[in-house]
């Protein structure tokens, strides 16, 4: 059988490659919308997910890790209080406009906290210069390595800018510390205030570090019954309230799902339209096969083997290319991958997509009649 359906395919090389093109087509596209999308809702609650905390308290009205509201410093202590919190801290999140001196301007994401605590919102491991005690310089900010197309391409350790018309400078270059819409500069809780004319007994949440052994969502409980105001959310709740939020208000999911399912129908067709042309040029093949006993059966199950051959040569090629393709971008920045189950999921789709195309072919050779081989 096996050997057979290889046969059928080197016979007719260029439909064979044809095919092969059409299966590597879709899963580069499917692959590459997929990445796209994946770093897209990555950004959206990276701020709730980057963070080291398991509970975010905000304002009850707030669903969006990336629009904050205000809350009043004594908020703090109110959470500091209760019964299975380890450690609470502000943390202040905030817009802000800055003029380069290159010429150019834009807007960042300043989070102000306090810098003993940095650790836990600025994961060490993505510091590439300077030190964490930098930041408590006058004016010290970070940069991130992803963003300087965005906010200039100079932003080596010391370079001066302005934020809100004031002076700042970078202290510390991040690498892989991002957010959804804008670049992200950490500071000092009082140097953001300063940056953003906020009272100091602004917040925009607070951060909560719980007793080992503590349930996360007792303290949740706890907190949104005694303390009014606020909402308390375990980090990645918060992060998957965010996602689910903008994916509900942004053209998103629709673009890439539209774009994937072009991807499903263009492959279905380029493979079907292939294989069946393939077919009706070996007419007289499939008839002797069956003038010396094969029924339609063995003739479903060869073409069949046909499809999966070009399933698993086309999807491992389109991987290739599509390794290549990631591994381009994410010099840039746009970093995912794939983890086994949606490759698994990938070659799956690839897989039906092929035999479904393969049913073009069926159906005319389920048709031919043994004589057809003397005509």
């Amino acid at each position: 059988m096996f050997k057979t359906a290889w046969e059928f395919i080197r016979f007719d090389k260029a439909k064979s490659i044809g095919v092969i093109v059409g299966i590597l087509i879709s899963t580069f596209l499917i692959g590459q919308q997929l990445g796209v999308f994946f770093f897209l809702t990555g950004l959206m609650g990276s701020l709730a997910t980057n963070v080291k905390a398991d509970i975010w308290v905000v304002d009850s009205k707030t669903d969006d890790v990336n629009q904050l509201g205000k809350l009043d410093i004594r908020t703090l202590r109110a959470v500091q209080g209760l019964s299975g919190v380890k450690e609470a801290f502000p943390i202040l999140i905030t817009g802000a406009s800055c003029n380069y001196n290159n010429g150019t301007s834009g807007a960042i994401t300043l989070i102000g906290v306090d810098i003993s605590k940095l650790n836990t919102v600025l994961d060490s491991g993505k510091i590439i210069a300077g030190k964490p005690a930098d930041l408590q310089m006058d004016g010290a900010v970070s940069a991130e390595f992803f963003e300087k197309k965005n906010i200039g391409d100079n932003i080596n350790l010391g370079t001066d800018f302005e934020i809100n018309g004031k002076r700042a400078f970078f202290a510390l270059q991040t690498k892989g510390f991002r957010g959804f819409g804008s670049s992200i500069s950490v500071t000092s809780i009082e140097r953001a205030r300063f940056y953003s004319n906020q009272s100091v007994n602004n917040i925009s949440a607070v951060l909560v570090k719980l007793v080992p052994g503590t349930n996360a969502d007792d303290v949740v409980a706890r907190i949104n019954s005694t303390i009014s105001g606020v909402r308390a959310w375990p980090s990645q709740k918060l992060a998957k309230s965010t996602i689910k939020k903008i994916l509900g208000s942004s053209g998103i999911a629709l673009s890439t799902g539209t774009l994937i399912i072009f991807a499903l129908i263009a492959g279905f067709f380029i493979i079907g339209l292939t294989m069946y042309s393939s077919a009706l040029d070996r007419l007289k093949d499939y008839g002797t096969l069956k003038a010396i006993g094969a029924g339609n059966g063995y003739i479903r199950r060869l073409i069949l083997t046909q499809a999966m051959f070009f399933a698993i040569a086309g999807f491992v090629i389109g991987m290739l290319l599509l390794e290549g393709f990631r591994m381009g971008v994410a010099k840039s920045g746009l970093i995912f991958g794939f983890s086994p189950l949606v490759i698994s999921g990938m070659f799956l789709t690839i897989a039906l997509i092929s035999l479904g195309g393969a049913s073009f072919a069926l159906r005319r050779i389920s048709s031919v009649e043994p004589a057809a081989v003397f005509n």
